[in-house]
């Protein structure tokens, strides 16, 4: 048998596989019902087979009615849940088509109610009616959340002392969530306002009675009940010490509440061109790099570089080239840039010239309109040619030290002309790198609103200074990562503490602000699909949004797991199937998201009946 006909047997092969496997799925369906029995619409569904990793989860239809997309054979976990009601657990042994119901009940109990929320319901419940209250809330978001989600901090109570203790811990640890030791600098803000936000807290969630007042939302509809949410358990580091392979409290059941991040591993997020999932590691370990999944099976296989002190290198950003080949920065001792090749899981190391800064920062990679690779350094962006394996520096104008904190770079991007753009968060403050030029264009991101506040406090957030990475002002945006519309001539930045989108012209530098639905929203990363819609995560929210920008519309997903913390997002666009990929960062598994459209769904519903 020469090689031709071994490949076409084996291909052939596989195709029969492949038709065994689809001949062997089956539908699962049901009704969801209230104990008063209204049929329940927008209530999340989950199954799990039996000794996997891969979770799928489904929303009923406007008849209370859910349909999963065809699943393999076997014996499965069933359970679904909404917000106020009691998850419903069940097991069904899916050997031929089934239909399985559930009736939920309500929750009783407030605390345990409370719980089961997402942080951003929880934080919208925080009081505000008065200038003083608004003030502290707004100093909880934007200085308490920067390595916890909200719903990790409120789902438990402390009286005021005790919130107190937890302050004088907090405005010591940076946005890294490790302890720098008895030298560090308190977080100026938080110090300033500690024993007011403890009262503030004490009332909120303390022993007494509580100030908070949960407004209710609608579950999802539309679009967002329309999703498939696919979840893979990838295993947590261990070299954390836990002494357990994956996170027992995975997100899945709301009523745990929100699990501790400690030992997860992925941190971006990406999907090959075959399917295959990649997702980068920033935390130290021996082990792994870069980590990839089969779609399949679930399994997870670990690529490593070495880095320098005996450990493997850990990667933080990461971004598919038109190839299918991954780049992400990777630290070996000297922070650089990584490339993937997927056909050959070999890792190359691209490491900038000494006279140039290192890539570092809060590292994002992205591939512009013309192959060429751009990664965030402390002091601007670096643009790396492929084909001619050289970089190109580009520095902000605005030092990484400075008096009023820290000016590194946090997200990066490259338009579809081939110029670079890249964000200092702390400085409010956006850049276009010109290729033809050479120059840095400096774009200042207009004011978030905030609150009033008396003079004194005002003359203070004007003139304190060394306020560090991730202690923004009052009026500050925080415009974090970004992503282009390869299609058209726009940046698209998320603003991690204005609750807003800036949309700039990349070639005018015309800027505008377009606020997220909800002012509880704290936007992370940004992704543009080939139809100019704008897909952000939320890493305080168990949610992702989509702005279409042709009609002004926001549609909102909800995802299946609690306190998600989502660092980053991206697409993969095969024909008219969109993949929205996302690393669920503290229970420590990779998502994607699928949305069916109405036909798909029909077809089901006729099968299932």
């Amino acid at each position: 048998m020469n090689k031709v006909q071994a490949m076409v047997l084996a291909c052939a092969t596989t195709l029969l596989a492949m038709a065994a496997a689809h001949a062997a799925d089956q539908l699962l369906s049901g009704a969801i019902t209230s104990q008063s029995g209204q049929k329940l619409e927008g209530v999340t569904v989950s199954a799990k087979i039996e000794g996997s990793s891969i979770t799928t989860s489904v929303y009923t239809d406007t008849a209370g009615d859910y349909f999963f997309p065809p699943l393999p054979a076997g014996k499965y976990r069933v359970w679904a849940q909404a917000l106020g009601f009691e998850t419903n657990k069940g097991s069904v042994e899916l050997a031929a088509a089934r239909r399985q119901n559930f009736t939920l009940q309500e929750i009783t109990d407030p605390e345990r109610r409370f719980r089961q929320l997402p942080g951003e319901m929880m934080v919208a419940a925080l009081p505000e009616a008065t200038p003083e209250d608004a003030r502290m809330k707004k100093v909880f978001m934007n200085n308490c959340a920067g390595c916890h989600s909200t719903s990790y901090l409120l789902q438990f109570r402390f009286d005021e002392a005790g919130w107190s203790k937890i302050i004088d811990l907090m405005k010591m640890v940076p946005v890294t969530g490790v302890y720098p030791g008895p030298d560090a600098k308190p977080n100026q803000i938080m110090e300033r306002h500690q024993k007011q936000l403890a009262a503030y807290l004490a009332r909120a969630r303390g022993p007494g009675e509580s100030t908070m007042k949960v407004a209710p939302r609608p579950r999802p509809a539309g679009d967002a009940a329309r999703a498939v949410w696919t979840l893979y358990d990838i295993p947590l580091n261990p070299d954390a010490g836990i002494g357990t392979r994956y996170n027992a409290n995975d997100g899945t059941d709301w009523s745990l509440g929100t699990t501790s991040k400690l030992g997860q591993l992925p941190h971006d997020g990406g999907m090959g061109l075959d399917g295959t999932i990649y997702f980068t590691v920033n935390n130290p370990n021996r082990s792994v790099t870069i980590g990839k999944v089969d779609p399949v099976t679930g399994s997870v296989k670990f690529l490593k570089a070495d880095a320098a002190n005996g450990l493997a290198a850990t990667a933080h950003g990461l971004a598919r080239d038109g190839k299918g080949n991954f780049w992400f920065d990777i630290n070996p001792g000297r922070r650089a840039l990584g490339k993937l090749d997927t056909a050959t899981d070999k890792i190359t190391i691209y490491q900038t010239p000494e006279r140039m800064s290192p890539v570092g920062g809060a590292v994002t990679i992205d591939v512009d309109g013309k192959g060429m690779i751009w990664a965030s350094t402390p002091s601007g962006a670096v643009r790396f040619d492929p084909a001619a394996e050289t970089f190109t520096e580009f520095k902000s104008r605005i030092p990484a030290a400075n008096p009023k904190g820290s000016g590194q770079t946090y997200g990066a991007a490259g338009d579809r002309d081939g110029n670079g753009w890249w964000a200092q968060m702390a400085m409010d403050t956006v850049y276009r790198g010109d290729v033809a030029t050479g120059k840095a264009t400096e774009i200042k991101i207009p004011d978030a609103k905030t609150y009033r506040m008396s003079a004194e406090d005002r003359t203070f957030y004007e003139t304190v200074s060394d306020l560090g990475f991730n202690a923004p002002l009052p009026w500050s945006q925080g415009p974090r990562r970004m992503g282009t519309d390869k299609s058209a001539d726009v940046l698209w930045v998320g603003n991690s503490w204005g609750a807003s989108f800036a949309k700039i012209n990349t070639r005018t530098l015309e800027t505008t602000i377009i606020p997220l639905p909800d002012p509880t929203m704290q936007a992370y990363h940004i992704a543009v699909d080939s139809k100019h819609n704008v897909w952000g995560n939320l890493w305080t929210s168990d949610r992702i949004v989509k702005f279409d920008p042709s009609t002004n519309a926001w549609t909102i997903f909800d995802l299946p797991v609690r306190g998600t913390e989502i660092r980053h997002i991206s697409l993969l666009q095969r024909g008219d199937q969109l993949s929205v990929v996302m690393p669920v960062y503290r229970s420590s598994q990779m998502g994607v998201m699928t949305l069916r459209n109405e036909a798909e769904l029909a077809a089901l519903k006729a099968k299932a009946q």
